[in-house]
């Protein structure tokens, strides 16, 4: 990940899914959602994939996935050119989360330190588990787990783009 002297970037666009094959005759597609807001891919949505507006003309789950027909999408070739692609939101279109709550976009790039002030890493990746997401806090080479859990992280300035987490005994 790229070394940041101020706050990490907003990204313009959040990805909400991912096309993965077409599906039928008539140019629909089967996407995984990557979301947690199931009306996210309703009919009626407005959505991105590979920059290009789309609008959702229908939308019905399918085995774990959903099946959408985009507007000006009507043939499998259309729909095989979106294979593998990113379905994405503008990042104004999302609904604020309640305080102390993040979206992964928002979280990854921050720089994490102890209360103490000691630099511990950045955090590059998430990981989902049972109980709660884990972030993954890399320093060079090394890398370290920490659960997001309120024992843990005691604050998240998302302006200067830091955590600060206190570490309990047997965390590191």
């Amino acid at each position: 990940m790229n070394d940041r002297s101020s706050t990490p970037s907003v990204p313009e666009h959040v990805t909400v899914g991912r096309v993965l094959a077409p599906w039928g005759t008539g140019g629909q597609v089967r996407v995984e959602a990557l979301t947690d807001f199931p009306g996210r891919l309703a009919q009626g949505s407005k959505v991105y994939i590979g920059g290009v507006l789309h609008t959702i003309e229908s939308s019905r789950p399918h085995k774990g996935n959903s099946i959408l027909k985009l507007s000006s999408i009507d043939s499998v070739g259309d729909a095989e050119k979106l294979r593998l692609q990113e379905i994405t939101v503008l990042r104004s279109e999302i609904p604020d989360l309640p305080a102390g709550q993040y979206y992964h976009f928002q979280v990854l790039g921050l720089k994490v330190k102890t209360i103490e002030g000691d630099f511990l890493g950045e955090i590059v990746s998430i990981m989902a588990s049972a109980g709660s997401d884990i972030y993954v806090v890399r320093k060079g080479d090394r890398e370290m787990l920490l659960p997001a859990i309120e024992d843990v992280v005691k604050s998240v300035d998302l302006e200067r783009g830091e955590m600060v987490v206190e570490v309990i005994e047997g965390l590191l």
